[in-house]
């Protein structure tokens, strides 16, 4: 396991060495994390572009504001970093640090608009955003057409807790 988080970052620092597309490196090293955390389970840390990310174990009272973007077609239908698939139309969200699976609510600063969200996918790797919604939960949010905007994501307690089960995605 240790030798594949070498690995992944021996390979990001290669390519970023060899003045490869930003957009075919950021795809390369999404691919190889994505077969990382399927393959292997959650360890204690792991690298992405040269730096070290600290997952936490507890989500509760968990809150954080910043940018939201999104991810879609690409990464359709391929292994997330819980191992599952990517499903672009679901209400998943990647998040750096927070325990896979957590829940939990992403509000819109600009127009209040809510939705609920699972994080099963480790992201964004792009300097500056807390959170890549699927599309659909992009989509709900109104961002899916301007790609980012300011959001408020708050850990759902009563979710969270083990045996709890979440299917219905909300809005306001």
């Amino acid at each position: 396991s240790f030798f594949l988080l070498v690995g992944l970052s021996a390979c990001a620092n290669y390519s970023a060495r060899n003045s490869v597309s930003k957009k075919v490196e950021e795809t390369a090293v999404a691919e190889q994390i994505s077969s990382l955390f399927s393959a292997v389970k959650e360890r204690d840390s792991y690298v992405v572009f040269g730096k070290r990310y600290f997952p936490i174990n507890d989500a509760t009272r968990f809150e954080e504001t910043g940018v939201a973007s999104w991810y879609g077609k690409k990464f359709h239908g391929r292994r997330t970093s819980s191992g599952e698939l990517y499903d672009m139309h679901a209400f998943t969200a990647a998040h750096k640090t927070l325990p896979l699976p957590t829940y939990v609510r992403v509000t819109s600063i600009t127009d209040g608009k809510t939705v609920i969200v699972k994080v099963n996918d480790r992201g964004p790797f792009v300097a500056e955003r807390i959170i890549d919604l699927s599309y659909a939960a992009a989509n709900a949010l109104g961002i899916a057409q301007q790609g980012t905007a300011t959001v408020k994501i708050s850990a759902i307690e009563s979710l969270n807790q083990k045996g709890a089960n979440y299917s219905k995605n909300t809005k306001r």
